[in-house]
């Protein structure tokens, strides 16, 4: 476990989505306010839009990587990929549960027959899910990976 972490898993408590939770937990390292970072992942949590599409948590690690180590080039687009799926695979092997990234499957609930959205949560299950533990998992992956992949300030944004 890392500060990310619990910065993440507090985040989701304070009423946060998953992608605002782990994104606020680098927030600094972005180079951004607690605001900027909330703001500018609002969109994805609860699977893109609570469509219940891919794994806010998932969302979150992947928005701070592009941040951290994205890059404007188009030829440099390549090379970053495989971060995203390394990404893919770390997460799937801690979290523990289904083998998805897919918001719906981790939380058991199914799409709405004829809608893109997907059955609401039912209330008051938030320590139920698996949300806060998957916002940790997520924000100590990225903690691992900038730990091991020092940047140079150019590439902040």
């Amino acid at each position: 476990m890392s500060i990310y972490g619990d910065r993440a898993y507090a985040a989701f408590f304070k009423g946060y989505n998953c992608c605002q939770s782990v994104a606020v937990a680098f927030a600094e390292e972005m180079g951004m306010t607690e605001k900027q970072a909330l703001q500018i992942s609002a969109g994805f949590g609860g699977g893109f839009g609570r469509m219940r599409e891919v794994c806010g948590a998932f969302s979150g690690i992947t928005l701070v990587l592009g941040a951290l180590y994205g890059s404007d080039d188009p030829a440099k687009r390549q090379p970053f990929t495989p971060n995203v799926r390394l990404w893919r695979l770390s997460t799937r092997s801690r979290n523990g549960g289904p083998n998805t990234l897919i918001c719906r499957e981790l939380l058991g609930l199914q799409q709405a027959e004829g809608s893109p959205v997907a059955s609401p949560a039912p209330r008051n299950t938030t320590k139920k899910r698996p949300c806060p533990e998957l916002c940790r998992v997520a924000a100590d992956i990225m903690a691992e990976y900038i730990a091991a992949h020092p940047r140079d300030s150019s590439t902040t944004l």
